[in-house]
């Protein structure tokens, strides 16, 4: 089978982040270099690949190694997000011990790519519907059901004879359930569960857990594999955050405000900064770094604009006295001081 577009750029990165390993441990190796050569070109996308590369390299050169160190973090903890929401094994990077003649912040950088390259694909295989940076999709379901996808979402859609079930795999979307009393309607997150014959919700998958708020009708939220927990009941205007540990925390937020992100508004209600910011990852063309602990337990409570999410941010750093950096046009740290 022929190898697509988005494959062939993900097995270039993987394959540059590589030469930049090999590179700085056998500079002065020809035969090194004549592969290299070789392998440069040999397609645009290595070209590419290459020239992002170097940007990486770049980007650690003038990187505080603190801030280098929160971008292996980061990675490593939204790699494990993405293990735990689509239930695949996880990949553990091995880092080198060595030092190379870019310094070990490059080397990080580079890994990283690789690490990231591998559930995206994954993530496309495994999805019936999914969205890329800043992009919203509605959809029509075979029932007449419609689903809104969120910027960088994910779903597998099963529709059998005794229920329809959808298996939110990353990001959130939003339900608007047509009334079928002889097939229930599931959405599974992660451990989590959000049940309805007929009624309009939206549901989130995050690093810490999911989120259900209802539109409109009734929804039951659980967990289907902890039999002594009984499912809770949702209204309209309710809420509740389902987290990893099985925790069920409710709150209300008015109907109209479900799922505000159809309309391009961030609607946040004493959440982290932390899960702030991983919303805002899905509508930014870039990587953004939270460089401590401290600013990411914040709560944020506000609505920003989803069009102009650099905005949106400063408006979340200002709210806590924190600070913006702008490394490179594609790499935002966000830090206290």
């Amino acid at each position: 089978m022929e190898e697509g577009p988005e494959a062939a750029q993900a097995r270039a990165s993987r394959e540059a982040s590589g030469w930049l390993i090999l590179l700085q441990e056998e500079p002065d190796d020809p035969a090194v270099k004549r592969r290299f050569e070789d392998w440069l070109r040999a397609s645009p996308a290595n070209a590419d690949a290459w020239m992002a590369m170097q940007h990486v390299a770049d980007v650690a050169s003038i990187m505080p190694a603190e801030f280098a160190d929160r971008w292996q973090a980061e990675v490593a903890r939204q790699r494990a997000a993405d293990v735990q929401a689509t239930r695949l094994s996880p990949v553990r990077p091995r880092w080198p011990r060595r030092r190379w003649a870019v310094g070990g912040a490059a080397l990080a950088l580079a890994a990283c790519l690789a690490i990231v390259a591998a559930p995206v694909l994954m993530l496309r295989i495994e999805s019936d519907y999914m969205t890329g940076t800043a992009e919203q999709q509605k959809l029509g379901l075979q029932d007449g059901s419609e689903v809104t996808l969120a910027a960088g979402s994910a779903i597998a859609v099963s529709y059998e004879a005794a229920e329809r079930r959808i298996r939110l795999l990353q990001g959130e979307a939003f339900f608007d359930v047509a009334p079928d009393p002889k097939r229930p309607f599931r959405v599974i997150a992660s451990n989590a569960e959000a049940s309805v014959l007929g009624t309009s919700f939206g549901v989130r998958l995050g690093p810490q857990g999911v989120t259900v708020a209802v539109a409109e009708g009734i929804v039951q939220v659980g967990y289907p594999d902890r039999g002594s927990m009984m499912p809770q009941k949702l209204e309209a205007g309710q809420v509740a955050r389902l987290s990893m540990d099985g925790q069920i925390s409710r709150t209300t937020v008015p109907p109209q405000l479900v799922a505000a992100w159809r309309r391009g508004q961030l609607y946040l209600r004493d959440e982290t900064m932390r899960e702030a910011v991983d919303r805002l990852r899905r509508y930014y063309g870039g990587t953004i770094i939270l460089a401590d602990d401290a600013l990411a337990e914040r709560r944020v409570t506000g609505v920003y604009n989803l069009d102009d999410p650099e905005d949106a941010l400063l408006g979340l750093v200002r709210a806590h006295g924190a600070r913006m950096r702008r490394i490179t046009p594609w790499l935002i740290v966000l830090s206290s001081s």
